[in-house]
């Protein structure tokens, strides 16, 4: 509930002023296909998952076979694909999204050009297929970053089918900031096996391009992933290691052990050790196989290095199973020398997973999570499942690097464990993670305000003027600042002003129940309003139009303050004083007004957001004449991002 009182007031037009028409926020309405959703039971309108639900799993068997030397990976695939769907498949979507560096494809920033993935061999139900025209028969074909594949039979209703498909491709130094090699020691291996797009109850197929900006929509599912690399290779995996025994040396594996049961730093590989030789086993052909297992995971990336030291502990992430116990992940850290704030990446990672977990009210799912140094292939950090890659930070804070590390860890939430559409609806995955990491970096610095920080990267933007809708598709924002406003700083300053509005309480409920309801499942927008609408109370339609639908600002001021007799005009009032407050802006929100007296008191006054919703720009408060009036200040909190504060406060002369 709000904290200042709410007040009952008239909105006033004052004698001889004239006002501009402002505009009035007016329902959100879903668009028609996430309407049908609704009508067929799989959304509804509370923002819960309907009844009818469903969406579709793979279970993948992948294997990778690196050479550092050519920087090339050669893949092969078994895709086995099950339809949960009530619709009939005849044509099957998988990502490509290596292609972004194939010659002619559509990029929006400029990047190298590898040749993409060169496929090799597609095989759908046992039948191998040709390159050729999607609507001719059987066949596959490669459309950019998007590969479909017509079998032979239709993929029906409770139906499975198993594809086969090999590739290979060359590793790029830096595909689009989020992958590939730096020196003669280091590999991040991202996007580089096809993988089944998503076919969801609301879009269908989800078959837009990836043009290296907007990020990633992927379906859950289980894999089996192993990856070849020469001896002395360090892999690191989404998943479980389940052959510690056959890759690591019994030193690396016993401390590996250690780790998992230590509050404090093990030095699991060492540069002792890296210089040994001693990193891992040795193998009679010189190739290694390292084996990992995931369940219920959006993806699998990998790193491969020789020159990185491994840090490892463990961190409590709350109670998993309902047992009354706390139960942990282990952090690993991995760091080269050239990259020396990276000692205490480990802690970093400690308490950034510990945070999250408490915050959300999801304890960390998975057994390990794993913090990859890419300096030379990334500057700020990108996240997949149980792993990120973040660079060296050499020229930045030790601050710096937990925020990154802070940022990068809270999207194991989002969109790791709520799988939202990025290559849409940025904003849900990107803004709500920084909204996590201000709050962590509150937790870890105390003294800090990433919050307030944060609205103030987002008013810069507004104030120019360069700002796009938030509910504008990713990758068709204008150049510039307008994506970045629009997926990061914007939303997260919504959150945070939509928890003062709501209260702590009401905000937290509402927050945590959509995590958990949309837990391993693929909300849209809607579920998001929806449940913040349900859990509140409150119809809140006003403020997403208002502020993710439009660009407009917000802009209260206090006009006038004068003391005299108030009253209705021709009645017999009280001296008193009278305070007029302006809605210069287009976006609406409640006044919060701290009015302080000569005598010291101190009364906050809320004008409530009713007002502007029926048009008005103008409306008064009227407070005793016990004491003279000396301050009255709109928003003292500075909650609200509003784009002139330079009005927001009166003084007495």
């Amino acid at each position: 509930m709000p904290r200042f009182p709410v007040i009952t007031l008239v909105a006033l037009l004052l004698p001889g002023a004239v006002l501009a028409q402002r505009p009035v926020p007016y329902p959100v309405t879903p668009p028609r296909e996430y309407q049908r959703a609704v009508q067929r039971g799989t959304r509804t309108t509370t923002g819960e998952p309907g009844m009818a639900y469903w969406q579709q799993w793979t279970d993948y068997t992948l294997e990778a076979t690196l050479d550092p030397d050519a920087k090339r990976i050669t893949g092969r695939a078994e895709i086995l694909y099950h339809n949960r769907s009530p619709n009939t498949l005849p044509t099957l979507f998988l990502q490509l999204d290596q292609n972004l560096h194939a010659p002619g494809a559509v990029r929006l920033d400029p990047e190298e050009v590898t040749g993409g993935i060169q496929i090799r061999r597609v095989v759908a139900a046992g039948q191998q297929l040709q390159a050729g025209a999607l609507d001719q028969g059987p066949a596959y074909e490669v459309l950019g970053t998007v590969m479909g594949v017509t079998p032979g039979d239709p993929v029906r209703p409770g139906g499975q089918i198993t594809l086969e498909i090999e590739w290979a491709f060359t590793v790029p130094q830096s595909g689009a900031g989020r992958m590939g090699w730096n020196a003669d020691n280091l590999f991040h291996i991202a996007y580089w096996y096809p993988q089944m797009s998503v076919y969801d109850d609301v879009v269908g197929w989800q078959t837009d391009a990836y043009t290296g900006n907007a990020e990633f929509y992927a379906g859950y599912g289980s894999y089996d992933v192993t990856v070849v690399a020469p001896t002395g290779w360090i892999i690191s995996a989404t998943g479980r290691l389940t052959n510690a025994d056959e890759v690591l040396p019994d030193a690396v594996r016993n401390r590996l052990a250690a780790a998992e049961r230590s509050d404090t730093v093990v030095h699991v590989v060492t540069a002792d050790d890296l210089a040994a030789g001693r990193a891992t086993r040795a193998a009679a052909n010189g190739q290694l196989r390292w084996h990992f297992v995931a369940d219920t995971v959006r993806d699998v990336a990998f790193s491969a290095t020789r020159a990185s030291r491994w840090d490892a502990a463990r961190t409590p992430v709350g109670d998993r199973n309902g047992d009354g116990q706390t139960d942990y992940a282990r952090v690993d850290a991995l760091w080269r020398a050239s990259a020396p704030k990276w000692r205490n990446a480990w802690r970093y990672g400690q308490h950034a997973i510990a945070f999250h977990s408490r915050w959300t009210g999801l304890p960390y799912p998975w057994p390990h999570m794993t913090i990859v140094e890419g300096g030379g292939i990334i500057g700020g950090g990108m996240e997949f499942p149980m792993m990120t890659l973040i660079g060296d930070y050499n020229n930045r804070t030790d601050q710096d690097l937990y925020n990154v590390v802070a940022h990068e860890l809270g999207h194991m939430w989002v969109p790791m464990l709520v799988s939202n559409d990025e290559r849409r609806y940025a904003w849900m995955d990107e803004g709500t993670t920084t909204f996590n990491e201000n709050q962590a970096r509150k937790d870890f610095a105390p003294d800090s305000d990433p919050d307030g920080e944060e609205q103030q990267n987002y008013l810069g933007v507004a104030r120019a003027g360069l700002e796009g809708e938030i509910m504008r598709w990713s990758d068709y924002h204008y150049p510039g600042e307008a994506y970045t406003t629009a997926s990061y700083s914007k939303p997260a300053t919504l959150l945070a002003t939509l928890r003062a509005l709501l209260g702590e309480e009401t905000f937290v409920r509402a927050y945590r129940k959509y995590l958990s309801r949309w837990r391993y499942r693929q909300p849209k927008p809607w579920d998001f309003f929806d449940t913040f609408n349900g859990v509140s109370g409150q119809d809140l339609d006003w403020f997403w139009r208002s502020w993710y639908y439009e660009t407009w600002t917000l802009d209260q001021a206090v006009a006038s303050v004068t003391t005299g007799t108030t009253g209705t005009t021709g009645a017999t009032g009280a001296t008193g004083t009278r305070i007029v407050v302006e809605d210069r802006g287009y976006a609406p929100m409640p006044v919060r007004l701290t009015i302080t007296r000569a005598d010291g008191s101190v009364e906050q006054r809320e004008i409530p957001v009713d007002v502007w919703l029926h048009g008005e720009t103008r409306a008064e408060v009227t407070v005793d004449g016990s004491s003279p009036v000396t301050t009255v200040e709109i928003d003292a909190e500075r909650k609200f991002p509003d784009v002139n504060r330079a009005n927001n406060r009166w003084e007495k002369q």
